[in-house]
């Protein structure tokens, strides 16, 4: 019990800090990049290098951080990680090479990819029975983080486009302090395990989804609508700048909007929708919504047009949940971890495609007039694949009530 006591307000400040830390970079890094290239072609370039790299290497190193935990115990693995974010946020606000930024992103990315051990140590210290409980905190302290992060980021940048990243790096560093001197070891030795390759592959882990029952085409559908949501957040503090001349500020204000909403409707409406209408309605719903606004994202001639259709965009927030619950259900009960973590994994490979499709395509429109309505081009993209991911839900949907009919007829 003081174990529990010590170690879980640790690991919540850990999960709040890094999400905050990542929030308060988004809406000021595209700027920074911007201070060190050229032209708006350039910086579209040059921040997708760094989104596709941050993206590639957290892919690789979720489950290696989770095997290492698993041999050398929690506490190693969270306390490296920790000083590393701190170590790349110091990095980032001070270097002036694109190169070095790069490198820091590398470093960033390996280091961020701590949750997969966070949530293991949570495992660790948690009863069974209390476990959903306290991975449900985990949730919530992940969801704050992101709330305030950006707004947090966009106010500190508007005095200077380093000091989100300072005030960060003071964060992750004290938090390192705190973990050093009271963070104790929640794996006991018997329970360690040596490193394998197989179960440190990320690979594996998408191999699965492909094993299970009844769920067939929903695996693509949940792919692409999050790749289209993926699309939309790596351009969208760029598009904002090009088109409506947005500061950090403005960003941060517009990404707390967003957090906001997404915390209300997966925290509070989304139980009522989903006994209302059911999760394969709510999820057809969700996307037929993403679907509309994100085309109407990129048509808008005013920014203050993109609050009005976030909050109208309110249903797209629960599609992804709801699709998870789908293919939650089509998995054996025993190997809920795996699914679950091979859906993460999807989101990890979709935030490495997502800067390599869309970043390359702003880069093409970036010298148009921003008035120019071709500028909205990667929310369109984000739009198209929104609509092949419906077109994909109501044929799988489809198929499978035709063959519940013919087995209540049999």
């Amino acid at each position: 019990m003081s174990q529990k006591k010590a170690s879980l307000p640790f690991i919540l400040i850990t999960i709040f800090l890094d999400v905050l830390g990542i929030g308060l970079m988004i809406p000021v890094l595209p700027a920074v990049v911007g201070s060190l290239t050229t032209s708006h072609d350039m910086q579209s370039w040059w921040y997708g290098a760094l989104m596709v790299t941050y993206g590639l290497v957290q892919f690789f190193c979720v489950p290696l951080l989770g095997a290492l935990s698993d041999r050398f115990g929690r506490r190693p693995v969270l306390l490296l990680s920790t000083f590393g974010l701190g170590f790349s946020y110091i990095v980032t606000a001070t270097t002036h090479s694109l190169t070095i930024l790069l490198l820091s992103r590398v470093v960033s990315g390996a280091t961020g990819a701590s949750f997969t051990v966070a949530s293991a140590y949570i495992a660790d210290i948690t009863s069974p029975e209390e476990r959903g409980k306290g991975f449900g905190i985990m949730g919530a302290a992940f969801g704050v983080g992101f709330i305030f992060g950006p707004v947090l980021g966009g106010v500190l940048g508007s005095f200077d486009l380093r000091l989100p990243f300072r005030v960060a790096a003071c964060l992750a560093l004290l938090n390192w302090l705190y973990g050093y001197f009271v963070l104790p070891e929640s794996l006991s030795l018997d329970h360690r395990s040596p490193v394998s390759l197989k179960r440190a592959n990320p690979l594996g882990a998408l191999l699965h989804l492909s094993q299970l029952k009844g769920v067939g085409g929903l695996i693509a559908v949940y792919a692409l609508s999050v790749l289209a949501q993926w699309v939309l957040q790596t351009t969208w503090v760029l598009y904002t700048t090009f088109r409506f001349g947005w500061n950090t500020r403005d960003n941060g204000m517009a990404l707390f909007v967003v957090g906001f909403t997404s915390a209300m409707v997966q925290g509070v409406l989304l139980g009522r929708l989903l006994k209302r209408f059911g999760e394969a309605r709510v999820a057809l719903l969700g996307m037929t919504s993403a679907a509309i606004i994100y085309v109407c994202y990129g048509l808008v001639t005013e920014g203050w047009m993109l609050y009005c259709l976030i909050l109208a965009n309110f249903l797209s927030f629960a599609a992804t949940p709801a699709l998870q619950a789908i293919i939650s259900k089509a998995s054996d009960p025993r190997q809920q971890g795996l699914t679950q973590g091979s859906l993460n994994a999807i989101q990890s490979v979709t935030t490495v495609v997502a800067p390599l499709i869309g970043t390359p395509l702003l880069a093409m429109v970036a010298r148009l007039p921003a008035h120019d309505w071709r500028i909205g081009i990667t929310f369109f993209v984000s739009a198209a694949l929104e609509v092949v991911a419906l077109a994909l839900a109501v044929v799988h949907f489809r198929k499978l009530a035709g063959v519940t009919a013919s087995v209540a007829a049999d």
